[in-house]
Order: C-alpha cells, then sequence, then structure tokens
C-alpha cells in the first residue's frame, strides 16, 4: 500500500497516467477531509444502490393494490405506511428512486453535452456567432425553468419521456455559459497560440484543449444541478404531467397523498421526505466538488 501511495505521489512521474493517476488521488485525499461532502457523497450512493436493488428491498411489489390496507399509518404491517389505494409506500419510494434516478442520468447525458458544445463554439468563434448563440441562450434563461418546462410538456404531452425532454430543453444554458466563460478565458493562451501554429484546426482546438479544460467546471455544476433536476420532475409529476400512474414517482406520489396530509400526513410526507434528503445530497457532493475542482484552489 505504502509502495502504491509513493507512485501516485511521485514528483517526477513517469507517464501521463501515473501523472492523472496522481492528480486524482491528491483530489481524493482533499475531498475526503470535507465530511458534509463525504456524507453527500453517500447519500448518492445510496440512492444508487436503492435504485439497483429496489426489487430485492421492496417488502411489496410498487403496484400491487389492496383497498383493506388503504391509509394504514406506518409500522401498521408496513414500514412507511399505505397509499389510498392500499399499495406500500416504503416500496414506491424505492421503486421511485430508480424512476428519479433515470430522470436525472438522461437529462445530464442530454444537456451536458449541448450546453458543452454550445458554450465552446461561441467563446472560440467569437463574433456573430458568439452573439447568435448567446441570444439564444439569453432567451431560455429568460424564463424560470419550472415554467418553461410547463410549457414545453403542455406542447408535447404529458408522459416521462416528454418530461425528461422538457428539462433537458430548459437546463442547458447555465451549462453553455460556464464553457464560454473558460473557453475566453483559455483560448489566448499561449498552449493555444502553439497548437494554431502546428497547423490544428479550430475543432481540433475545442475537442483536445479547450473541451478538457472545461470539464471540471462543468462536473461541478451538474452536480450541484442535478437537485434543482430532482425538483423540477417531482414538479412535473405533481402537476400530473410527469410520469403517469401507476409509476412510483415521488412528485406525483405527493399530489396523491395532499388529499389526505392532514389526517394522514404520511402519505405525502414520506416521498417528501426523500426528495429532501436526495436532494440534499447532491448538494453536498457538489459543495465539496467545487472545492477540489475549482481551479483557483490549485
Amino acid at each position: 500500500m505504502s509502495s502504491r501511495r509513493e507512485w501516485l505521489l511521485a514528483e517526477t512521474p513517469g507517464s501521463r497516467m501515473q501523472a492523472r493517476l496522481g492528480q486524482a488521488y491528491l483530489r481524493w485525499l482533499s475531498f475526503r477531509e470535507n465530511p458534509l461532502a463525504l456524507a453527500g457523497l453517500g447519500l448518492v450512493l445510496l440512492l444508487v444502490a436503492i435504485a439497483v436493488l429496489a426489487p430485492w428491498l421492496s417488502p411489496h411489489s410498487p403496484l400491487e393494490q389492496d383497498l383493506a390496507r388503504r391509509l394504514l399509518p406506518p409500522g401498521s404491517g408496513s414500514l412507511l405506511g399505505t397509499d389510498e389505494l392500499g399499495r406500500d409506500i416504503s416500496s414506491r419510494i424505492l421503486y421511485g428512486a430508480r424512476t428519479t434516478l433515470v430522470i436525472v442520468a438522461l437529462v445530464i447525458v442530454l444537456v451536458a453535452p449541448v450546453g458543452l458544445a454550445v458554450g465552446t463554439v461561441a467563446g472560440y468563434a467569437g463574433g456573430f456567432v458568439d452573439g447568435a448563440l448567446m441570444r439564444v441562450t439569453d432567451v431560455f434563461l429568460a424564463f424560470p425553468r419550472l415554467i418553461l418546462a410547463l410549457a414545453f410538456v403542455s406542447a408535447i404531452g404529458p408522459g416521462l419521456i416528454n418530461a425528461i425532454v422538457a428539462i433537458a430543453c430548459t437546463a442547458w444554458p447555465p451549462y453553455a455559459r460556464i464553457a464560454r466563460a473558460e473557453t475566453l478565458t483559455i483560448k489566448n493562451s499561449e498552449f493555444i497560440a502553439a497548437a494554431r501554429l502546428q497547423g490544428a484546426s479550430p475543432l481540433r482546438i475545442i475537442w483536445s484543449h479547450v473541451v478538457p479544460l472545461c470539464t471540471s467546471s462543468l462536473v461541478v455544476r451538474v452536480t450541484l444541478d442535478m437537485a434543482g433536476i430532482i425538483l423540477t420532475a417531482a414538479g412535473l409529476g405533481f402537476l400530473g404531467l410527469g410520469a403517469q400512474p401507476p409509476l412510483p414517482e415521488w412528485g406525483a406520489m405527493i399530489s396523491s397523498g395532499r388529499k389526505f396530509v392532514l389526517d394522514q400526513w404520511w402519505v405525502a410526507t414520506m416521498p417528501g421526505i426523500a426528495i429532501f434528503v436526495v436532494s440534499l445530497g447532491f448538494n453536498l457532493l457538489g459543495d465539496g466538488l467545487r472545492d477540489v475542482l475549482d481551479p483557483k484552489q490549485t
């Protein structure tokens, strides 16, 4: 173990891979000194584990209805109680983690590359291209994300896939802004000028030099943005425009339970707690990654 640590922390790395692994190890050492960031990482890993193991962790089927057991309080034959149709809330929350994870993953896969491409091209090209792309970005930024997502979903129809597309259409502008700012900072650097002198095309410079330097800032933004994506998805589900019944989704569960919030509080409270805990985990993880990946700290 000590020899491996010495290899990672070598002052003169023998290869590019050793240098990258050593840098990643130093960042991990810095990250683990932040207990809140570790707590956020633990919550996110717990979400992933729950989503993967939901079929084995769930005591009941999330879709099974039993009207004889409707609105049972927590502990009365059900860990977190049952809803108005007698479905086990704990099972629906566990399966709802899958829905949440799918939404977050697909939105990030759609949003991050688009925002990175728009921002780097705008920042490197400048002039008319920069002005045109940024004005389009400003149009999307002019509207609150949830309102714009509601407009998109209303236009294309409710549903899980449509909700993902709507959230993705409203979430990319901040990534483009960050990538553009990073590109403007580095495009006049000496190593970029050297690449131009060697005959590298603008596309090659953007892909090989600009994009890697923008990645760390986007990773931090992605992690911090996941809580907002979860809340937006829950908001669409609450309004009946996201995942459709009987698919378990935390926002839709809160919506169906709001009618019983005074007497059977657990129906809406339990999925609300799940949203709170997961959003908190992503925020804590994002704060920790920001401290580690901030280029001004290195």
